[in-house]
């Protein structure tokens, strides 16, 4: 029986001295026992938090009632154990960083694509004069991605405006985003949408509110999430693997980080690969000195860096 929940949200809406609410949220959090990862940024608000059901309703209570964020979705999964160690709560420039000199040029407020419901997605998807977009990481999308999909190949989401002239023969097109739980997507769409794309779309609650509201048709292999958990299953009606094992090829789902910290590579293995290797990619990276112990997750703990509250941030011009 799952007894912990797992929430997924994000909110732009702005937020003043937001390094300070940083400070205090972290306070906050760790007064009602959750654990998780939150970015906090003057733009708003975006994390993903675990811990007992009742933890995680005074956690959306608190939210919800707060004015600036009363329009916060929370995708809950139903959880064994909690998905973190720790609780982490930074303040960052963005929520999402853009890589954009100037991230005002686009405001998720202000203009952005037209949110599209689960099952609105799922009867759109498939016509011709539309191309699904997937606006994540490669390593997300080798694990899984909808059926047919346009993927990019970028490491972060801060490459993606460097793709946007790649784009550029599909301004004729209907253009569908997605994303993990929709929060890419906003400021995705919204910089098409600048660069002159007029039919641009994005999937309301991203893949995970699409598995649970839609049954993930058509979305092949699993989502990968960012957390101990690593990936979920979305698909219930269709579902495949698409995902290989970096080393010999075979299907597996299973991500890990190399055990060597220098190297710290992303990528699929398998069980066998991952007892032979160590856990690490290479036997370059099994002979490494710092090589840390592989316990079959390959799920390595950061060391928290605590909110330095006596420190102005250069974002807020001090």
């Amino acid at each position: 029986m799952n007894s912990y929940q797992t929430l997924l949200y994000y909110c732009y809406s702005a937020i003043d001295n937001a390094e300070q609410f940083a400070a205090d949220h972290l306070n906050f959090c760790k007064s009602v026992n959750l654990v998780g990862r939150i970015i906090i940024a003057d733009e708003g608000l975006n994390g993903t938090v675990s811990g007992t059901a009742e933890s995680c309703k005074i956690y959306m209570d608190t939210i919800l009632a707060d004015p600036r964020f009363a329009e916060t979705e929370f995708k809950i999964d139903e959880v064994a154990e909690p998905s973190f160690i720790k609780m982490h709560c930074r303040y960052k420039s963005e929520i999402v960083y853009s890589g954009l000199r100037d991230p005002k040029l686009i405001d998720p407020t202000k203009k952005t694509g037209i949110h599209l419901e689960p099952e609105e997605f799922l009867e759109m998807k498939d016509r011709d004069d539309v191309v699904i977009l997937d606006v994540r990481s490669d390593y997300e999308h080798s694990l899984g991605k909808f059926k047919n999909a346009l993927t990019l190949d970028i490491e972060n989401f801060r490459d993606f405006p460097a793709k946007i002239n790649e784009l550029a023969k599909y301004k004729d097109k209907k253009i569908l985003t997605y994303c993990t739980g929709g929060i890419k997507c906003e400021k995705a769409s919204a910089l098409l949408l600048h660069e002159g794309f007029e039919n641009v779309y994005q999937l309301h609650g991203g893949i995970i509110k699409y598995g649970k509201e839609a049954g993930g048709k058509d979305f092949e292999g699993k989502c990968y999430v960012f957390d101990n958990r690593v990936a979920v299953d979305v698909n219930s009606v269709n579902p495949i693997v698409i995902s290989t094992c970096y080393n010999c090829g075979k299907n597996t789902t299973k991500m890990i980080n190399c055990a060597n910290p220098e190297c710290n590579e992303h990528f699929t293995q398998c069980d066998e690969c991952g007892e032979a290797l160590d856990g690490c990619c290479s036997t370059v990276c099994q002979s490494h000195p710092r090589k840390r112990q592989y316990d079959g997750t390959g799920y390595y703990v950061k060391i928290p860096q605590p909110v330095n509250t006596a420190k102005r941030s250069k974002a807020i011009g001090a």
